[in-house]
């Protein structure tokens, strides 16, 4: 399927590949994007459309994105994996900061009330900022490519304290994968699964009275999930607090709610900032069990655009987006910042360039300054490729830019038309 915008640059329905073909054939059309495949016609015509609903399904690590007609076709579908690396490298340059400025600048008097941005009014992390962005930069796109007459956000809003503290809900099901679900069920659940029996003497001990033991203290953050939790009898307990025994066990330190605390404040902004309806999660997991469909964040798209009616993915192709940061901001390495990276172009190429070799589409990992480069897919993972590439024999199909895009395989988007 291949996307149509008008010479006027307003979006119109989407076009057979044929019928793209034929008009770049014809002259009376340009390719103006390989992925998704996107012309633009040099004529003037009639600007037709039809009314198309967009499907956005939330999220703190990957959104779903969908487009239905009125006969509930997916005439576009895509992930989109957000930023979650810029907390760590924040750090990481803080880090670096302190050291040079120990180094260099001992003698410097001390301004640690020169934070003017953070004392800003309305100030988000720049983490919460990037994946605002990205949800309104996808909503966006979508509306440059196609004619969307309407908009469906999936939102969650979560209780925190709820989360944390299950009792104090009437329906302490409500959160099942809290960070501190359930203590009183917990306890039961985790004799239970050690069958009743000390793990440390499996009952040699004779002591009835059974303890349930945190592997990780609670005082050294421990969580309070069964991972964390072991049964013991009362006689092993206290010699273990007391220093006779030891137990060689991995436990689970308490989890955090930041994405949670994320999803929050991404909700309450899309609704101020763009107009759309509301769905809620709970509904669209039940629709996608009715109708039998995998867990996949696009598919969830879908029958938040179709609201609840099974889509049809006939002759559509699912579009993986990556976040990527703009620029090659790390100019150095070391302890030092001794050693020197290679920055910007080497023979034309940068890194994240959408590249082909021998055949095969990739993206720029990392370069060397000699001409040799790294590849890797779009999940960010190294290609082990023999000999090493060379960038004499690879051809640039698109320049870096803040996402890095590409087609899922095939064979994925088949099984759901399969199913369906």
């Amino acid at each position: 399927m291949a996307y149509v915008i008008s010479k006027n640059g307003n979006p119109l329905m989407p076009c057979e590949n044929a019928v793209a073909r034929l008009l770049l054939k014809d002259g009376k059309a340009k390719c103006i994007r390989r992925t998704p495949f996107t012309v633009k016609l040099l004529n003037e015509g009639t600007e037709y459309t039809q009314p198309l609903t967009h499907g956005l399904d939330m999220g703190s690590a990957l959104i779903g994105s969908a487009v239905v007609n009125g006969k509930n076709e997916v005439v576009y579908a895509a992930e989109i994996e957000v930023r979650n690396d810029i907390k760590k490298k924040m750090d990481r340059r803080r880090r670096n900061r302190r050291n040079r400025r120990y180094r260099k600048t001992r003698g410097r008097k001390a301004r640690f009330s020169n934070r003017g941005n953070s004392k800003r009014k309305d100030r988000f992390s720049p983490t919460v900022t990037s994946k605002i962005d990205s949800h309104l930069k996808e909503i966006s796109f979508v509306n440059s490519i196609l004619p969307v007459s309407a908009l469906i956000i999936e939102t969650a809003q979560f209780d925190m304290h709820a989360m944390k503290n299950p009792e104090v809900l009437e329906n302490k099901w409500l959160y099942q994968q809290g960070t501190n679900y359930g203590y009183a069920n917990t306890k039961a659940y985790v004799r239970a699964r050690d069958g009743h029996k000390c793990h440390h003497c499996k009952g040699k001990s004779k002591d009835p009275r059974l303890h349930v033991h945190h592997i990780i203290y609670r005082e050294h953050n421990g969580s309070d999930e069964p991972e964390n939790l072991i049964t013991l009898c009362e006689t092993c307990h206290v010699k273990l607090h007391a220093g006779e025994i030891k137990l060689n066990l991995k436990g689970k330190k308490l989890g955090t709610l930041n994405h949670a605390t994320q999803m929050n404040v991404i909700r309450s902004q899309l609704l101020k900032r763009v107009g759309c309806e509301e769905t809620y999660g709970f509904a669209t997991s039940e629709q996608r069990i009715q109708h039998g469909l995998p867990k996949e964040h696009y598919i969830d798209a879908a029958l938040i655009a179709t609201r609840g009616e099974i889509p049809v993915f006939d002759g559509i192709s699912v579009i993986q987006k990556k976040c990527v940061a703009d620029g090659d901001y790390r100019q150095t390495m070391g302890k030092h910042s001794q050693i020197k990276l290679t920055t910007g172009k080497v023979e034309g190429f940068r890194k994240f360039d959408k590249i082909r070799y021998k055949g095969k589409e990739y993206f720029i990992k990392g370069k060397d300054k000699n001409g040799y480069a790294q590849l890797m897919g779009i999940d960010g993972k190294k290609q082990a490729l023999k000999p090493i590439p060379k960038f004499s024999k690879m051809t640039r199909l698109s320049a870096r830019k803040s996402w890095i895009v590409t087609d899922k395989a095939k064979t994925a988007i088949n099984a759901v038309s399969a199913s369906a």
